[in-house]
């Protein structure tokens, strides 16, 4: 075994786990599911089967990963957020053939208790707010906060508010790295 798993943890036959991954107290891996190198997995989560988790994810405590979410590398889910995975749930009417693909971009970060409304991607270094509800498709860099979730602004790769000069350029203060705004899109650019 190359991860480690709490005792109270259940991990289900079928499902491929990498090597320095951690699964915490009471937490549930199902088959089919795929989760890279080096995740963290907090108490209470499930991972259902066909969910994909790239390397170096951080899956807080009480999160429900459904069949359809695709994470990235260095993808970062609050405690207690939530992903659904069907439009229009009923309890009396089977939906499994209707699951919608959620895929959430390298380096995003999802807030605590954010809702994402399943079918609707994130993009790289995306910063979804906690608390908030997304109900769109959310660009590559953007800050989205509230109910229903709004585009706020931009973030650098470490987590920081972009200010974008009348060139369109910006720069992250912690690392220096170089920004572009451009046509509603922003890039790293140095």
């Amino acid at each position: 075994m190359t991860y480690t798993a709490h005792p109270t943890a259940v991990i289900d036959e079928g499902c491929s786990i990498g090597a320095g991954t951690r699964i915490w107290h009471f937490s549930h891996i199902m088959p089919g599911c795929t989760i890279g190198e080096g995740c963290n997995i907090g108490q209470n989560v499930v991972v259902s089967p066909g969910v994909k988790l790239g390397r170096n994810v951080k899956v807080q405590n009480n999160v429900s990963i459904y069949t359809g979410v695709e994470c990235g590398d260095d993808v970062f889910l609050g405690p207690s957020m939530v992903f659904t995975n069907v439009i229009n749930p009923r309890s009396a009417v089977n939906r499994r053939e209707q699951y919608a693909t959620t895929r959430v971009g390298r380096g995003a970060s999802i807030g605590a208790n954010a809702t994402i409304v399943c079918g609707h991607d994130i993009g790289e270094f995306a910063f979804i707010g906690a608390g908030a509800v997304v109900t769109k498709e959310v660009p590559a860099f953007a800050l989205v906060v509230g109910n229903p979730a709004r585009q706020m602004g931009w973030m650098s790769e470490y987590g920081h508010k972009l200010k974008f000069n009348e060139l369109g350029e910006a720069q992250c203060p912690e690392s220096g790295q170089k920004y572009k705004l451009a046509e509603g899109q922003v890039t790293r650019v140095a």
